[in-house]
């Protein structure tokens, strides 16, 4: 299980940097470039932030992998705690960025961590 979690986290994280391509950053950009562009196929028709879901799982997969329930906890609560910082501060920065596509976007996908809801944004 620990070993699908982090395989398929790692998969779909660098499915989302390739099909992102220079749209993706390390760092959230406060200014849109202009020739940035929200990312709506593949991978991002699905999940709102797919690079962070795997990412999640991928840092939780480690831990059942290693059989450590109290690690398990622990970084599940570290990866949910910065998401659920991050998330929110990138959503309202992608609603000023794209205001006329971004809230239907946001409405037909999911982040798909549990308990993060950027609704509120």
């Amino acid at each position: 299980c620990g070993f699908i979690l982090m395989v398929g986290g790692l998969g779909i994280r660098s499915l989302a940097m390739i099909t992102a391509g220079s749209n993706f950053a390390h760092i959230i950009e406060d200014d849109k470039r202009p020739e940035h562009q929200l990312v709506q196929h593949g991978i991002y028709r699905v999940l709102r932030h797919p690079a962070y879901f795997g990412f999640f799982w991928f840092s939780v997969g480690t831990q059942v992998l290693l059989l450590n329930p109290i690690c398990v906890a622990a970084y599940a609560w570290a990866s949910w705690k910065f998401f659920n910082e991050r998330i929110p501060f990138e959503e309202a920065l992608l609603l000023e960025f794209f205001p006329q596509s971004y809230p239907a976007y946001r409405r037909r996908t999911v982040i798909g961590i549990p308990f993060i809801d950027a609704s509120g944004a």
